[in-house]
């Protein structure tokens, strides 16, 4: 009993594929759970990640790979023929490639569509907003989405309308996070978030989970400058740690603390 205890707690190491119950596949470096959320670490240095309920993983499945190892997977697309019992879309891949097509940090799209979706591909809210952002269909029809419940045209749809909306608030995030929701005329209505307890939460959860992200990156930024500290001495060489923008805690403090479902 105590050894299977162990087993649990333990993070898994190796590169494999969670397939979810909803149809996604999230390729990931290791996993560990922490209580009723299982963490997937989609980087190797763990700065990246996405958390998930357990509940919500049907099972994991290895990645293969030329010597038959799980220890190493090179950085492509999962292919639908390495694993053909269902169609497999890897969010991972599809947030990276609409962010850096947008230029936005994909932790910031990776956020939203948490608070949106919770990853589910087939989401309708109850005003019938669809897919993993969460899109109405006269915006999806505006940004060309055809199909919302596509996990790649949602995501990319998504991305662009955030992106538009964070160029139109001169990349004020709370802003633009609060248009994405309440959308754009309540925010010019009111100079700002708009005062609905479900904006404020929205908001608040968006920005806590984009902020926890970028907290977990620095601290593997620090330790991997402790790791190194003796070889630059050694060596005589200088470097400076990069820097990863949180969202201001006080942009974010009249939002109201608890979480709301959208």
């Amino acid at each position: 009993m105590f050894a299977l205890l162990v087993l649990c707690v333990l993070p898994c190491l190796g590169s494999e594929v969670a397939v979810l119950k909803n149809g996604f596949a999230i390729k990931h470096e290791r996993r560990e759970v922490v209580g009723d959320i299982t963490r997937l670490y989609v980087s190797a240095d763990g700065s990246s990640f996405v958390d998930v309920p357990t509940a919500n993983i049907e099972h994991y499945e290895a990645v293969p790979d030329d010597v038959g190892t799980r220890s190493r997977v090179p950085a492509s697309p999962i292919s639908r023929q390495q694993f053909s019992a269902r169609p497999q879309t890897d969010i991972g891949q599809v947030v990276n490639e609409a962010s850096g097509r947008y230029r936005l940090d994909p932790d910031l799209v990776s956020s939203v569509i948490k608070a949106e979706s919770d990853f589910k591909v087939h989401a309708v809210s109850p005003k019938g907003a669809q897919g993993l952002m969460q899109l109405m269909p006269g915006t999806a029809s505006q940004l060309g989405v055809s199909d919302a419940f596509d996990p790649q045209a949602n995501v990319e749809g998504g991305t662009k309308y955030l992106r538009e909306l964070m160029e139109k608030y001169n990349f004020d995030m709370v802003r633009a996070l609060a248009a994405y929701n309440a959308g754009p005329q309540r925010v010019e209505q009111f100079r700002g978030v708009p005062p609905y307890y479900e904006t404020r939460a929205y908001v608040a959860r968006v920005v806590k989970d984009f902020n926890r992200k970028k907290a977990a990156q620095e601290k593997a930024a620090a330790g991997k400058a402790s790791e190194n500290k003796a070889a630059e001495k050694k060596s005589g060489n200088t470097s400076s740690s990069a820097s990863v923008s949180r969202v201001s805690q006080g942009a974010v403090t009249n939002l109201g603390g608890r979480n709301g479902s959208n």
